[in-house]
């Protein structure tokens, strides 16, 4: 735990190097692509990703209309799953151990036909595959405390650019009308 600022600059910086020089571009654009054709599309983590899929929500509501956190309020993954259809897209953001109510959820998401994205650790990139139609993995490695989510975090912003890149004028004329009305009601954006 005692490692220099410059130990964990360089860590980061590695994580950061090889999830981008790994990262496939046409996955990013699939799961671009996928994002702009769903007439949903429903974020979830658990424990510390949970957080990471809270943002990734916040950032996708800003390009698109219709984004929303799967079980946003306790006790309503029922409920939430039942609102999702076909098409629609899940944005998983995992890292292991996943919990076990994912399996079901999992399932669900498979029977109504959804399309998951998972943004998860190398190492879990293959047990991800059974289970969605892209995964972009990121290298996490720390050195103490559990997984670094600096990758985890950038990758969700570049699928956000990408998306943005491949929605055109759509989703600049929805970040600005959000600004105006964030400007509006006198909050900072």
């Amino acid at each position: 735990l005692g490692r220099s600022i410059a130990d964990h600059l360089d860590l980061e910086l590695l994580n950061l190097t090889r999830t981008f020089e790994e990262m496939r571009p046409d996955l990013l654009t699939e799961a671009a692509r996928l994002m702009l054709d769903a007439p949903r599309v429903w974020c979830m983590g658990f424990g510390a990703e949970d957080g990471l899929a809270r943002l990734a929500r916040l950032t996708f509501a800003r390009l698109r209309p219709d984004v929303h956190m799967l079980a946003a309020a306790p006790g309503a993954w029922a409920e939430d799953l039942a609102m999702t259809g076909p098409k629609d897209v899940l944005l998983l953001v995992a890292l292991p151990p996943y919990p076990p109510m994912l399996k079901p959820i999992l399932s669900y998401a498979e029977t109504s036909r959804l399309n998951v994205i998972t943004i998860t650790d190398r190492t879990s990139m293959l047990e991800a595959q059974r289970f969605s139609r892209v995964v972009l993995p990121c290298h996490v490695a720390s050195f103490a405390l559990g997984p670094s989510h600096t990758s985890v975090m950038s990758a969700v912003r570049l699928l956000a650019l990408t998306f943005a890149a491949h929605s055109g004028k759509s989703a600049q004329q929805r970040v600005e009308i959000i600004a105006a009305i964030h400007e509006e009601l006198g909050e900072v954006f």
